[in-house]
């Protein structure tokens, strides 16, 4: 198992360079200025350059890439244009709130889509099963932000039960666990798990009708063992599967979704990347994706993990 894990860490080494690199790139082969919304309309000629040059704007893009990732590797992801604050603070501050409704989504989503799943798949082809590929189809179907702002429409603006919009009372962005401040999580989550539930729905259906169709489960059945001892089987062959799909969904959800945070102005990595696009903030552009890659990359590195640790197979593989 330690082999294993150590031979995914340096897998895990060029994937996290190629990903910077990419970040750096994809942010340097956009159009215009990213000065523009610093510099005032009547800016001088020496006054841009001056200030491009303390951005390091000024430089080859290979030495801005090795004084960038010099500097992300020591923690440093430089200053935002916009606002002028560190970059890594923003960045973290965004991610924090961006992890509580995923995780929030991930409850609802997961446990549905388990629930839906399991269901759909010991009743299959009966109209269970068709309930529960509805709400699956329905769920992956659906634009999540036109979801979103029906839910506003009719739990916000016709009942009054929830808030639309903000993270907290009083526009705070600071988080805790009282009714005060999970009101404003319920629409967001709500929004952001309708897709994974419907995708992991699909998934246990299909594992837990595949697994059943199996001759050990019929032997199993054939000892008198009982249906709670089947169903245990099934979970334990299912899971590594069920597990690799939900940690993908995990990790977009905790990408943060531009058009989720957006509608319900949730101060989500998200809702940041949305800002630092629209104003050509490169150095926050150029942080948020590689913080977000970086999530990404190594929630996928555990979710190997815990699949190697559930089914011995994959190590033998």
């Amino acid at each position: 198992m330690l082999t294993y894990i150590a031979r995914r860490i340096v897998y895990v080494v060029p994937i996290v360079i190629s990903v910077a690199l990419v970040c750096f790139l994809l942010v340097h082969i956009t159009p215009g200025d990213p000065l523009v919304a610093v510099l005032p309309a009547d800016a001088s000629q020496e006054l841009a350059a001056q200030l491009r040059a303390a951005y390091g704007f000024d430089r080859p893009l290979p030495v801005q890439f090795g004084l960038w990732l010099l500097r992300a590797l020591h923690g440093d992801l430089g200053n935002s244009i916009a606002t002028g604050r560190p970059v890594l603070a923003e960045v973290m501050r965004a991610v924090g709130n961006t992890v509580t409704l995923a995780i929030a989504a991930a409850i609802i989503g997961f446990t549905m889509g388990i629930l839906f799943g399991l269901v759909a798949g010991y009743f299959r082809e009966t109209w269970i099963d068709k309930v529960a590929t509805s709400f699956a189809i329905a769920g992956v179907s659906v634009p999540h932000y036109w979801l979103g702002m029906l839910l506003v429409i009719i739990f916000s603006v016709q009942l009054n039960w929830l808030p639309a919009v903000g993270a907290g009372p009083s526009g705070s962005n600071s988080w805790a666990w009282d009714w005060a401040h999970l009101k404003y999580l319920v629409l967001p989550a709500i929004t952001t798990s309708v897709i994974p539930m419907g995708i992991v729905t699909r998934t246990v259906r299909a594992l837990t009708g595949d697994i059943l169709s199996q001759d050990f489960v019929e032997a199993l059945r054939a000892k008198g063992l009982r249906e709670t001892g089947v169903f245990r089987h099934v979970i334990k062959n299912a899971a590594p599967t069920a597990l690799a799909v939900m940690g993908l969904q995990l990790g977009y959800m905790l990408g943060g979704s531009i058009l989720i945070e957006t509608v319900f102005s949730w101060p989500g990595s998200g809702f940041l990347l949305n800002s630092a696009i629209f104003q050509r903030d490169l150095p926050l552009l150029q942080g948020t994706i590689l913080i977000l890659a970086l999530f990404f990359v190594f929630l996928n590195l555990l979710v190997d993990i815990a699949q190697a640790a559930i089914d011995p197979r994959i190590k033998r593989g």
